[in-house]
C-alpha cells in the first residue's frame, strides 16, 4: 500500500482523470466528498462506497481512505469542524437537486463573498442533516474463506454460481459462508452480490459502456431487470446516469 499521510480536509473542487485517484490518507476534520461529474469510489479498510451524482460520501475525521475516479470526474470536497450527521463511520447520503447545487456553489468560493459563503454553509448544513442515508456500501470480508468466495465474484460479477457452489470452490460449506456473511458483512450473500454488481455497473457506465453491455457484464438476466434494480438503488435509470 502507498505511504499514508494526513491531508487537510479542505473545501474546494478539482478534476480527476479517468482511472486517477488520491492515495490513502486521512483528515483531522470531517469531510463530504461528491462527484459533480463522473463516478467516485471511496475505499477504507472496512469496505468501499461508489458514489454517482445522486450520492455524497460522509468521511469522519481520522478515517484512513483513498479515492478513485471512473470516467472524467469533478471531485468536490467540503471540510467540516462540526458533525451535523452525528456519524462516526463513513456513509452514503442522498443528494437532492438543492443539496447538489449547494455543494457546487459552496466548493467554488471564488464565486462568493465571505458573507455569502457563510449563508451557503448554514443552508448546506441544514440540508445535510435532512439527507437520508442510502446503502451504496460494499463491505470487505475478513475471513479467508469468505474473502476467497467474494474475490471470485470481484473478478467476474456475472458469475452466477450459488453460495453452495462457491463454497465447494473455496473449501467451505454453504452454512459456514452464510453465517460469515451475516457476521462480517452485515447482509446476506445475495445482497452483497447485488451491491457488488451495482458498484461495477456504475464504473462501467462511467467508462462509456451501454446499458445493455453493462447488464450483461454484471450478470443480470435481462436489461430490464438491471434497469429496475438500478432505479430502486439510485433513484434514476442507468441511461440517465450514463448521460
Amino acid at each position: 500500500m502507498p505511504e499514508t499521510r494526513q491531508r487537510p480536509a479542505s473545501t474546494g473542487h478539482q478534476p480527476i482523470q479517468a482511472g486517477g485517484g488520491i492515495d490513502p490518507h486521512w483528515h483531522d476534520r470531517n469531510q463530504i466528498v461528491y462527484a459533480g461529474r463522473g463516478v467516485l469510489s471511496v475505499t477504507t479498510d472496512a469496505g468501499s462506497w461508489v458514489a454517482p451524482g445522486t450520492r455524497a460520501i460522509w468521511i469522519p475525521a481520522g478515517t484512513l481512505h483513498q479515492h478513485r475516479a471512473y470516467g472524467e470526474t469533478s471531485l468536490h470536497t467540503v471540510g467540516l469542524e462540526e458533525n451535523p450527521l452525528d456519524l462516526d463511520a463513513p456513509s452514503a447520503l442522498v443528494v437532492s437537486p438543492l443539496l447538489r447545487e449547494l455543494i457546487l456553489a459552496y466548493t467554488d468560493p471564488a464565486e462568493n463573498q465571505p458573507d455569502e459563503t457563510q449563508r451557503l454553509r448554514a443552508v448546506l448544513l441544514d440540508q445535510l442533516r435532512r439527507s437520508p442515508q442510502r446503502p451504496t456500501y460494499l463491505p470487505t470480508p475478513r475471513d479467508a474463506r469468505l474473502a476467497a468466495a467474494c474475490d471470485v465474484l470481484r473478478e467476474d460479477p456475472a458469475d452466477a454460481r450459488t453460495l453452495t457452489e462457491l463454497g465447494r470452490a473455496v473449501g467451505a460449506s454453504e452454512r459456514t459462508l452464510s453465517r460469515l456473511c451475516k457476521v462480517e458483512l452485515g447482509m446476506t450473500f445475495p445482497q452483497w452480490r447485488t451491491q457488488l454488481r451495482l458498484h461495477e455497473a456504475l464504473r462501467l457506465l462511467a467508462e462509456g459502456n451501454s446499458v445493455t453491455q453493462v447488464a450483461h457484464a454484471c450478470g443480470w438476466a435481462s436489461t430490464s431487470a438491471f434497469i429496475d434494480t438500478f432505479r430502486r438503488a439510485f433513484g434514476h435509470t442507468p441511461g440517465s446516469r450514463r448521460a
